[in-house]
């Protein structure tokens, strides 16, 4: 594949689908693309998606859970400002069940596990 074919498929599939459609291309190597990938009405937005920080955690513990204070938040936050860990990653921990009291562990012994690493 080429970068000029790979052009011509992105500018392609805006003319077939036309207004209100999204395609979201996914790097963890932006700086790496070429110019020509990034340039205003191909990519016209850019997101930045990082690790999971504490704030983050206590959204996706109220969201899936349904608590905004439990007594290992401060453990669980601890851990995740030294554990790199995704949102999605803490999500999935999350939604295995809707106990907090058996989620919440959970997720503190994957945050643990994954630090010991």
């Amino acid at each position: 594949m080429t970068l000029s074919g790979l052009l011509n498929f992105i500018d392609g599939l805006w003319s077939c689908f036309g207004e209100g459609r999204i395609i979201v291309f996914t790097t963890n190597y932006k700086e790496r693309l070429d110019p020509a990938l990034l340039r205003p009405g191909r990519m016209d937005m850019h997101i930045f998606m990082s690790f999971c920080n504490p704030c983050v955690f206590k959204q996706l513990a109220c969201t899936y859970l349904g608590v905004r204070h439990h007594n290992l938040f401060g453990q669980i936050e601890k851990l995740i400002e030294e554990v790199e860990v995704t949102p999605a990653e803490v999500a999935g921990e999350l939604m295995k069940t809707t106990d907090a009291e058996i989620s919440l562990p959970s997720l503190f012994n994957f945050l643990h596990n994954k630090q010991a690493k």
